[in-house]
């Protein structure tokens, strides 16, 4: 199955722009890569988040909180600091997607060990959830796997990983 891509609006008398060919990012001859990366990413992502959140949308919920529900589920009950670190998301950012979990009863937030803490963890009712919507998200994953095909998915997650392993060691660089 092949993407075709939306016409351009381009300026009258004016060729298109480099940037709306479809090799715009390739590398050039003469050697490194022609744009902005963070314009890329953002481009790529915008499209595969879309098609994730159409998909997963059936289950009631966002793609951000499927994601938030099964960490918590695979990792908690835990600190809302340590989930956030986990996620690489700052604490309020993770209070702010962690409140319609709550409000639902998909998830908990609970006392701590020393009193001054607090745990969240999953429900039996967002263990359900978090089930529902894994089957949609399978439904959108292997459709990006035969769209993009498996091999192009796979080596994107190894270079994926290794960009992000090596964003890691950018001192001075927050993470989020």
């Amino acid at each position: 199955m092949t993407a075709s891509r939306p016409a351009r609006d381009t300026i009258p008398g004016r060729p298109p722009a480099a940037s709306d060919s479809p090799a715009a990012g390739r590398s050039a001859a003469s050697g490194g890569p022609r744009g902005c990366t963070n314009f890329r990413l953002r481009q790529l992502t915008r499209r595969v988040s879309q098609h994730f959140d159409h998909i997963i949308a059936a289950s009631g919920l966002k793609t951000t909180q499927y994601s938030l529900l099964s960490h918590i589920e695979r990792l908690g009950p835990l600190r809302p600091g340590e989930l956030a670190a986990a996620m690489s998301m700052d604490a309020s950012t993770l209070t702010r997607n962690l409140k319609p979990l709550l409000a639902r009863g998909w998830a908990v937030l609970g006392p701590g060990l020393d009193g001054r803490s607090r745990v969240v963890g999953a429900t039996a009712a967002g263990r359900a959830k978090r089930a529902e919507a894994g089957r949609h998200w399978k439904k959108a994953q292997l459709e990006i796997n035969e769209r993009l095909g498996i091999e192009r998915v796979a080596h994107l997650h190894d270079v994926l990983e290794e960009c992000l392993a090596l964003m890691e060691s950018v001192p001075g660089e927050i993470d989020g």
